[in-house]
């Protein structure tokens, strides 16, 4: 699954991990994404998102049918 928001676009960050002796080697900080089935009442049928825990909890404030309207404004595929 790609570490990647389909309606706030977050990806992963980038940045090092420091060992005490201060060594530096390359990390990668995903965000915290989960595929989260939504029902779509205005289109009748159910449909499968790759969302962020942020996004869930904008989903649940602005309702379904918004945020799919945010992810077709931002040209993802729904």
């Amino acid at each position: 699954m790609s570490a990647h928001c389909q309606l706030t676009g977050s990806k992963p960050g980038f940045g090092n991990n420091i060992s005490h002796s201060h060594r530096r080697t390359s990390r990668r900080f995903d965000p915290n994404v989960q595929r989260k089935r939504y029902w779509l009442p205005g289109e009748g049928r159910s449909m499968r998102l790759t969302l962020s825990a942020r996004a869930i909890k904008t989903v649940d404030s602005i309702g379904i049918e918004a945020a799919v309207a945010r992810i077709r404004a931002r040209g993802g595929k729904v």
